[in-house]
C-alpha cells in the first residue's frame, strides 16, 4: 500500500515545471523579489472559450504557467500563460530573462478573461497572452497560437498591421516605431533577441503583415 501511495504522489509532482527562487549572485540587484515560474496541467474547463473540441491540440497537450513578471510599475506581479506542453521549459526561461532585465509587461491573463476569448478585446487591453483556439483570418488556417506556440507581448504598443489597417483598433499611435515607451518591442533590442536567439520568430521582422507583438517556434 505505501507504494502505491508513493507512487501516486508521483504522478502528481511529474506533472509540474517549476522555477524555484534563486539566491542572488553577486551584484545582482535584489529590489524585486525572485522570478519564479511554475507550470501545471490545465483542463478544458479552465481554458474555457479559448478552447473547443475542432481545436487542433487537446486540453491535456497545453499547459498552465503561472509567472512573476515586472510591471509598467516596475513592481514584481504574477501572470499566467497557457503554452504547449513542449514550449513550458522555454517559455519558463525566456520570461525569466525578461524579469532580469526588468522588461515591463502591462498584464498576463489568459484570454478567456474577455468576453467569447476576444483577441481585440484582449489586445485593446494590453494583455500579454499566448494560447488561443483561432484561425489566421481569411486563411483557412490555423494561428500558432491555437497549438501553444506563439506569444504576443504588450499587443496593444506593439501593434499588428496589414493592409485592412491595424490591430488593435486603439494600436495606432504605437506604429510609430520611433517611440521608445516602456515594454514597446524593436529590432536588437535586449528583449526581442532572448526569443530570437532561441529560435524564435518575431513578427517585426516580417514585411506583410507587420505583428510588433508576436513571437512564434512551430
Amino acid at each position: 500500500m505505501r507504494s502505491v501511495l508513493l507512487a501516486s504522489l508521483v504522478s502528481l509532482v511529474l506533472p509540474l515545471a517549476a522555477v524555484a527562487p534563486a539566491a542572488a549572485g553577486a551584484g545582482e540587484d535584489t529590489s524585486l523579489p525572485p522570478y519564479f515560474a511554475v507550470a501545471r496541467p490545465v483542463t478544458a474547463e479552465q481554458l474555457g472559450t479559448t478552447w473547443r473540441p475542432e481545436c487542433p491540440v487537446r486540453p491535456d497537450e497545453l499547459r498552465l504557467v503561472t509567472l512573476r513578471h515586472v510591471g509598467m510599475d516596475g513592481r514584481a506581479h504574477t501572470g499566467r500563460l497557457v503554452v504547449n506542453q513542449d514550449r513550458v521549459t522555454e517559455t519558463i526561461t525566456l520570461f525569466g530573462e525578461l524579469y532580469r532585465m526588468r522588461f515591463p509587461i502591462e498584464k498576463m491573463r489568459t484570454p478567456d478573461n474577455y468576453p467569447n476569448a476576444d483577441d481585440e478585446l484582449s489586445m485593446r487591453d494590453n494583455n500579454t497572452s499566448a494560447y488561443n483556439c483561432r484561425g489566421i483570418g481569411g486563411s483557412g488556417r490555423w494561428s500558432y497560437h491555437a497549438y501553444g506556440r506563439a506569444i504576443d507581448i504588450n499587443p496593444k504598443i506593439n501593434p499588428y498591421l496589414d493592409d485592412k489597417g491595424v490591430q488593435p483598433a486603439n494600436g495606432g499611435p504605437w506604429l510609430d516605431r520611433t517611440r521608445r515607451d516602456p515594454g514597446m518591442l524593436h529590432d536588437g533590442d535586449p528583449a526581442v533577441l532572448a526569443f530570437t536567439q532561441r529560435g524564435w520568430t518575431w513578427g517585426g521582422h516580417w514585411t506583410t503583415p507587420l505583428d510588433y507583438q508576436h513571437f512564434e517556434k512551430p
